[in-house]
């Protein structure tokens, strides 16, 4: 079954089952296996939220990158593309696809 598949609760389930292996492959030692099971979180996690709330054009944190924040020149189901931003303003050559769920806030619209 696929993620869009899930009703909300589902995805709640998956989420909760996924952060469980996560911390058991930490305690294991596991370091490759839980990058793997935090990329499915902020999948599940995307599937929770609602892609026509986030804006091309517009600039948000990022969760977990406090150095940075991220323009959207696009949405592509439960990804945005676009660019990273320094604290400097600048924008770095190399678009890339996120999952919006590593969206935070939203900063500002593109000037």
């Amino acid at each position: 079954m696929l993620y869009s598949d899930y009703t909300i609760e589902q995805l709640r389930t998956e989420l909760g089952k996924l952060k469980e292996q996560a911390q058991k492959a930490e305690q294991l030692g596991e370091i490759s296996k839980v990058e793997i099971l935090e990329r499915k979180m902020q999948m599940v996690a995307s599937y929770m939220l609602h892609p026509g709330d986030y804006i091309p054009g517009h600039i948000h944190e990022l969760k977990g990158d406090p150095g940075h924040t991220f323009q959207i020149n696009y949405i592509d189901g439960m990804m945005a593309w676009g660019y990273r931003i320094n604290l400097l303003g600048e924008a770095y050559e190399k678009e890339e696809a996120l999952p919006i769920s590593l969206l935070g806030q939203e900063v500002k619209e593109k000037q």
